[in-house]
């Protein structure tokens, strides 16, 4: 395995009960998992733009962090790393115009009850809450539903700073829109995005358990039509479960016949830890962010102590992918806590993993063994290569440049766009150029 991608061994201190356990003092910062110690040599925390200007034109080397929540070394720089939470946290919406304009730093905890209570909304959410506005749509985070790309496809326009301190902003009738907001950081340092509004709404949350391996196979395109969002939770060998949000109005959610049956309490994904970390299940209804993300925002996400890993399969090609991956159960079990199967429509940012095909996300949450992980993981990316498997530039992955490169239309042009924007190399790193070098 390529320490580059992976990033470097050693958990550092993780196990806290907070939902923030990065730390970012120089020479120790690291990241949520405590899997990747950053390089940095200072830490810099601006309060505005000027500040930030005089600090990516006064180092050669520069990349900004959100929340920590990446598992890869996507922002891991040598140089300036830097951090946007001191910044004024802007949140501008534009109700005529459907859209709000946002701070770089701020997050989805602290956007989405702005929005509601204006009566707007996002289209789509995360898994969690907790993570930047900016990190989210760099890395191409997305959430799940058929009808619902990426969270960067709503971004209008993106503002930047770029080496030499200039603030630049691209809007979508810009050249070069569509390669300057899933990133990677490569271009600038992010300060404000303005992104897309839909009118506010209701969900409701339902959980069924239980479903049989065949049935979910062979009913994978009629379970993941089953609500506007869907979730579903395997280990690949016997337990298996659909976490169904439907919109207020909509057609009830029915599994069964995948030999599922509904679930008769709250549940988190991970048999044993506590559902109250957990948004609210079992049909209660409740505004759009209170929903759409399966972990509440005041509770630690996920499992805690893990490692995460996700690649982007054509739609069309579920069930193959599907059973490509399950033939391997028996490899995965020792280090798997638990996958999950998301779909999302495509978008046109050229790097993102769902760039111009509707695709099956195949999320792998491993346990905290990073050499356990280097073992399996080349045999996860075997298995999906033929259907042209895309990873989450924020996950543990290691598939090599010239293949990933083969599996989108554009990457020559986010190369050269990177090289327009950035000619001096101050915003590249150890990953952006074993892939875009």
């Amino acid at each position: 395995m390529d320490p580059h991608t992976p990033v470097t061994a050693g958990a550092g201190e993780g196990g806290e009960e907070g939902a923030d356990r990065t730390c970012w003092e120089a020479g120790k910062a690291r990241n949520w998992a405590g899997n990747v110690s950053f390089s940095a040599a200072t830490v810099h925390r601006p309060r505005d733009t000027d500040e930030l200007a005089a600090v990516v034109a006064g180092h050669r080397r520069v990349k900004a962090v959100g929340s920590g929540y990446s598992f890869s070394t996507v922002a891991d720089t040598e140089g300036a790393l830097v951090r946007l939470d001191r910044m004024p946290k802007a949140i501008e919406i534009d109700a005529g115009g459907s859209r709000v304009r946002v701070a770089a730093g701020v997050t989805f905890t602290e956007l989405a009850p702005r929005l509601h209570e204006r009566g707007f909304a996002l289209p789509n959410l995360g898994s969690l809450p907790h993570i930047t506005v900016a990190g989210a749509c760099a890395t191409g985070t997305h959430g799940s539903g058929n009808a619902n790309p990426a969270i960067a496809a709503g971004v209008r326009e993106v503002e930047f700073v770029t080496a030499d301190g200039t603030l630049t902003r691209l809007d979508r009738s810009c050249p070069g829109f569509d390669g300057a907001v899933t990133s990677l950081g490569a271009l600038g340092v992010a300060t404000h995005l303005t992104l897309d509004l839909v009118p506010a709404f209701d969900m409701e949350q339902y959980v069924w358990e239980g479903l049989r391996w065949d049935g979910l196979v062979e009913g994978i395109d009629a379970v993941t039509a089953s609500a506007y969002s869907v979730s579903v939770f395997t280990d690949w060998n016997r337990t298996h479960s659909v976490w169904a949000k439907r919109r207020a109005g909509d057609p009830l959610p029915d599994l069964s016949f995948t030999g599922a049956r509904p679930a008769d309490g709250p549940r988190h994904p991970l048999a044993g830890l506590p559902a109250d970390n957990c948004t609210p299940q079992e049909g209660l209804p409740g505004p759009w962010w209170q929903r759409l993300p399966h972990f509440r925002a005041d509770r630690l996400p996920s499992t805690g102590d893990e490692l995460q890993s996700e690649y982007f399969v054509p739609l069309d090609r579920a069930r193959d992918a599907m059973t490509a991956v399950h033939d391997l159960r028996d490899r995965l079990g020792p280090v798997l806590h638990l996958s999950e199967l998301r779909t999302q429509a495509a978008d046109e940012t050229w790097i993102g993993p769902g760039h111009g095909r509707d695709s099956l996300a195949v999320h792998f949450t491993w346990r905290l063994d990073v050499p356990g992980v280097g073992r399996v993981l080349p045999a996860v990316e075997a298995a999906l290569a033929p259907f042209g498997a895309r990873p989450h530039w924020g996950k543990v992955f290691d598939v090599a440049p010239d293949r990933l490169a083969a599996r989108y239309p554009c990457w020559e042009e986010f190369r050269a766009l990177r090289t327009a924007l950035d000619p001096g190399g101050t915003f590249r790193n150890a990953l952006t150029e074993r892939y875009f070098a």
